[in-house]
């Protein structure tokens, strides 16, 4: 009987080497995995203590969700678009284009119905041509998604002559879409969760999500997979625009009227949402949960500091100063990630 042969001592290529982390990256990385909820945390502490009558308080919870349903039905449109690695800068045009425009089809004899479909469908070929400018022609989305947005903000004025569109005399029918409550919960709360919930389940249950995630991670390698890198870019640009096209819709249902400007506010709460988004339990990725955390903390520093009654100019310094630092910790956490 011969004894065992001893075990082979371990080849340089059978040991794996993890790279040493400075105490900053650290830091990083668990800002960019969990900054967006340790912000959050921090703004309901702050203004309950500035606040303690009004802030924490079931109404006002309700309210802030509230606040955060339109938002965030049209950010995670979005988070579809950056989850490809593309942008998406028409998305407030659209929402605005779509508002004025279902308005003024009902002004002018259109059912319901009828209005609101024909706003999805352009809101659908909107996102068709922004997929066609940057999948086919190769022009930069930002450029073409600027360019766009522009060209829906000239049909907007042709269509309104730059006035507001209001329906509520010929269709007062269309505001109970979103105003009112159902169970003591705001109808748009409702909206946004059915949204929220689809968009999660194409993204993380769908081959059409695994692959706009694959073609997010690296293009060239999806497509070498086998991946059909244009047709999944452009789904994502429809899927966003039409989230846009909804958020303009259920707008012009709650102020009773099509704004011209209504929904352009939108991009920018959009993006800062969905870059803090990524600093959710994940480094530096786009995701559904992430972009509805990243909502709801913008809606918090909005209706906390409105309870403080800070000036108004205030809300956008906190957006802008959100944006920032959200897009920079995300940019420097998925360096960090992909270094590791």
């Amino acid at each position: 009987m011969t004894a065992p042969a001893p075990a082979p001592a371990n080849t340089p290529t059978d040991t794996v080497v993890t790279p040493s982390r400075t105490l900053g990256q650290s830091v990083t990385l668990f800002i960019g995995k969990f900054g967006a909820l340790i912000v959050l945390g921090l703004l309901v502490v702050v203004f309950t203590v500035i606040s303690p009558q009004y802030f924490l308080t079931y109404g006002n919870i309700v309210q802030i969700f509230n606040q955060s349903a339109l938002a965030a039905i049209i950010a995670c449109g979005l988070t579809m678009v950056l989850a490809a690695n593309q942008f998406d800068l028409s998305i407030g045009n659209v929402a605005s284009l779509s508002g004025v425009l279902v308005a003024y089809l009902m002004i002018n004899g259109f059912s319901i119905p009828l209005a609101i479909l024909v706003a999805l469908v352009t809101s659908v070929v909107i996102g068709v041509v922004n997929s066609l400018l940057v999948t086919r022609l190769g022009v930069n989305a930002l450029v073409a998604t600027l360019g766009v947005g522009s060209v829906a903000v000239g049909a907007n004025y042709f269509i309104s002559g730059g006035a507001a569109q209001p329906f509520g005399s010929v269709m007062p029918g269309f505001s109970e879409i979103s105003v009112g409550t159902w169970f003591g919960i705001p109808r748009n709360v409702y909206y946004m969760v059915v949204v929220v919930v689809l968009l999660w389940l194409v993204l993380n249950r769908t081959d059409l999500g695994r692959n706009i995630q694959a073609v997010g991670g690296n293009a060239e390698a999806a497509r070498l997979a086998g991946v059909g890198v244009g047709g999944v870019t452009g789904a994502a640009f429809v899927i966003c625009s039409v989230c846009a096209s909804v958020t303009g819709i259920l707008l012009a249902s709650v102020v009773g009227s099509g704004q011209p400007t209504g929904g352009d506010g939108y991009t920018l709460s959009a993006f800062a949402a969905a870059f803090l988004g990524t600093a959710v339990l994940r480094e530096g990725q786009f995701h559904i949960v992430g972009t509805l955390v990243g909502v709801v903390t913008v809606s918090t520093g909005f209706n906390g500091l409105a309870l403080a009654g800070v000036p108004s100019y205030v809300q956008f310094l906190f957006q802008g100063l959100v944006l920032i630092a959200a897009v920079s910790f995300s940019t420097v956490a998925r360096k960090l990630s992909r270094s590791a």
